[in-house]
């Protein structure tokens, strides 16, 4: 494929990025500000506010974005009740982290970290010890968790302050290297169902004095990937979400807060050829790259030695106006992935790092067939992926 030089509006400057509000406003300030007055030592600082509650309980929902929400008041009442336009609501949109994806956004969840910290900067990035690209979803190739992300969780410290702390999630996710590095500390229960995990959660929240629970629900962002957020599968999910955060919240113990979050929000991407560019098919964007990481709407690109400036030229040229595209410099600068990163972690990110502005995605149809195919996705610094709620409920 041939792309004809840009003409029009002048290329996207990285720093006009909508960088996320870490310290102050991101997902990774929760944790620390929902256990701030347990005086749990080791936390991190965060500048955001929450106010001091004996017993804590976050439920986060995988895809459950702001703008959704927003969206949708007939299909979720009792979370648009939560919102601040509504009677007594108190809820705010946070922003998820770059990239805006699971893996990065559990890990920010957990540690109190920004991705820059924590080093899970992507769906999949560059292991520079050993060349591999890993799924930081999947943990594929195995990498030693505690290698990756040495950090401990806010869980961990909480329990060795002796806050009764645990997990109610799906049997599955008990022993991935993800639940190590990202949510582990306190005990782990399985549980199959989404109302046996809000009547566990709930359960446990009140087995102590001072209490901090975590709970997840992940069908609603399966949903939306398989047939987009404007499906009525994807509605039937959300309608199931709002019963049980409701169910939830009805059962809180006294002296308690629940704060209810998720990790992205998700757009539906049309399958056309302006909207999906193929990069196993467009030999300008291939040129150069050794590798390509993250997703389809954040992307790490990986260029072989000595090309990284040619590629950023090309990249910049082919996407700029529709694409914030960074060198690894401009974006660690810009902010992308937090104040401070870390040295281990400035290997995994992109030569090139490219984040979508319009609605447009850069697939690979041949080499990620499965994830080329998905209808809804996330990964980008817009609203519609990045704004996540957090709604509060207190007792």
């Amino acid at each position: 494929m041939v792309h004809p030089l840009p003409e029009g509006p002048a290329l996207l400057d990285p720093r006009t990025a909508p960088v996320p509000a870490y310290g102050s406003g991101a997902l990774c300030d929760v944790l620390p500000a929902a256990v701030a007055g347990m005086a749990i030592p080791g936390v991190p600082d965060t500048g955001l506010r929450l106010a001091a509650a004996d017993r804590v309980c976050v439920f986060l929902v995988d895809g459950l974005g702001w703008e959704l929400i927003l969206r949708h008041p007939a299909e979720a009442p009792y979370l648009t009740s939560l919102l601040p336009s509504s009677l007594g609501g108190t809820g705010r949109p946070l922003t998820a982290g770059f990239p805006a994806t699971t893996a990065t956004s559990l890990a920010s969840v957990g540690t109190g970290l920004p991705p820059g910290r924590h080093g899970l900067a992507g769906y999949t990035a560059l292991n520079p010890d050993t060349g591999d690209l890993m799924n930081q979803l999947r943990w594929q190739p195995w990498t030693e968790p505690r290698a990756w992300q040495p950090y401990p969780t806010v869980f961990q410290l909480a329990e060795a302050a002796g806050i009764a702390t645990c997990q109610v999630s799906s049997p599955h996710f008990v022993n991935t290297p993800l639940t190590k590095v990202a949510l582990s500390g306190g005990t782990f229960h399985g549980r199959l169902t989404g109302e046996e995990r809000m009547d566990l959660a709930a359960d446990r929240l009140a087995a102590g004095d001072r209490s901090l629970v975590y709970t997840y629900y992940s069908e609603l962002d399966a949903m939306g990937h398989r047939h987009g957020v404007d499906s009525d599968a994807w509605r039937g999910q959300l309608m199931m979400v709002d019963r049980l955060a409701q169910r939830l919240a009805e059962q809180l113990p006294p002296r308690a807060a629940l704060y209810v979050t998720a990790d992205h929000g998700m757009i539906d991407i049309p399958f056309d050829p302006e909207s999906r560019i193929d990069f196993d098919e467009d030999w300008e964007l291939r040129a150069g790259v050794a590798v390509l990481g993250g997703e389809g709407r954040a992307r790490h690109v990986y260029a072989v030695p000595g090309a990284a400036g040619d590629v950023l030229a090309v990249w910049s040229e082919v996407l700029g106006e529709q694409m914030w595209v960074a060198s690894r410099d401009e974006a660690l600068d810009a902010g992308w992935f937090g104040p401070r990163p870390d040295e281990r972690v400035l290997g995994r990110i992109g030569d090139v790092v490219a984040t979508a502005r319009d609605d447009i995605a850069i697939v690979a149809n041949r080499t990620e067939s499965g994830e080329s195919q998905m209808i809804g996705l996330h990964g980008s610094m817009m609203p519609v992926e990045q704004l996540v709620p957090l709604l509060e409920v207190r007792s």
